[in-house]
């Protein structure tokens, strides 16, 4: 479902909880932005607020992700596509 710029996905019996999921490097179209924070970068960014990451990204560049639990226990994906 898309309202303006905000896009929210519906997803009934696939996850758990509720997930809020990021995409660097991408609009709310999908399309190919020319400059992005890449995820590595939010990734030491986070771990240096203190804030645990459930999974580091892999590799030194391209496509990689992060995951994360808010104080409510639900996932938060950062998931960059290239």
């Amino acid at each position: 479902m898309k309202n303006g710029q905000t896009v929210i996905g519906l997803f009934q019996g696939m996850f758990d909880k509720n997930m809020l999921t990021f995409n660097p490097g991408w609009n709310q179209d999908k399309e190919s932005l020319d400059e992005f924070t890449d995820v590595r970068k939010i990734a030491s960014q986070l771990s240096v607020a203190g804030i645990p990451l459930n999974e580091t990204p892999k590799g030194e560049n391209g496509p990689a992700y992060i995951m994360l639990t808010d104080l409510d226990g639900n996932p938060i994906l950062i998931d960059q596509h290239r």
